[in-house]
């Protein structure tokens, strides 16, 4: 199952999101979510980026670069998997963080190859390379929007205003570069890293589905509750 399509439907209006109250969470009651994604077989070898199109892009790497679709740990865990929760929270309105999450374009990759941010929260997009981009936001829930980067140029600043998750952002002159973002209404999402786990914090008490999403092996849903101050664990599971 290949994660082809942006999401899900958007929120109420506007108007009827303002008049939801301001989400707060007791520091006493909150607890934590901890968890990993495991990959279960042989982990499939990726294939090198043919970057020859253009030597500029090639001549940034001391290595061939690999595509990261699928991209399993050492320790037999899954990167770049989206969680988060997607049922059980309260209706409210999540105040989006000041500070931009960042998407840079260096060595005609896109990094981090997947990112989370919150609805209206800045995404700062870079381009570190000699060369000219051309950043694709592919939404179908938010605005999509198509916009050329010059080396090194003044950093774009992004918003959305409607969850989704997740949607691919790819660059139209070098059609190799393919990265995905998740945007949450709320903060409670992670990423996958190099050891394949998630922690989502400040979560209060109540019982959540937790959704765990892949732009290849799709989406996986698990339900855990949460007590008051306390620490829940969970794992998700893909494979060949």
């Amino acid at each position: 199952m290949v994660l082809a399509a942006c999401g899900s439907a958007p929120e109420p209006s506007s108007k009827a999101e303002s008049a939801l109250p301001v989400a707060h969470v007791d520091p006493a009651t909150a607890g934590v979510i901890t968890g990993k994604v495991a990959f279960t077989g042989k982990a499939p070898v990726m294939p090198v980026l043919d970057m020859s199109s253009n030597p500029n892009c090639e001549r940034e790497h001391r290595t061939p670069a690999r595509a990261e679709t699928v991209v399993v740990n050492p320790n037999g865990t899954l990167r770049y998997v989206f969680v988060w929760i997607s049922q059980g929270l309260p209706k409210a309105r999540w105040t989006a963080p000041s500070t931009s999450a960042s998407l840079d374009q260096k060595g005609c990759t896109y990094q981090p190859h997947v990112l989370g941010l919150m609805v209206g929260q800045p995404l700062e997009i870079l381009n570190d390379d000699p060369v000219n981009h051309d950043v694709h936001a592919e939404c179908k829930v938010n605005r999509a929007w198509n916009e050329s980067q010059p080396p090194r140029a003044e950093h774009k600043i992004k918003t959305f205003d409607h969850e989704e998750i997740l949607f691919p952002v790819t660059c139209n002159v070098h059609p190799w570069m393919r990265a995905y973002v998740g945007v949450s209404p709320h903060p409670f999402f992670a990423v996958t890293g190099e050891d394949g786990t998630f922690t989502l914090t400040g979560v209060p008490p109540g019982t959540y589905t937790v959704e765990a999403v892949h732009e290849k092996y799709g989406r996986k849903q698990s339900s855990v509750t949460l007590s008051p101050g306390g620490r829940a664990t969970m794992e998700f599971s893909y494979g060949e």
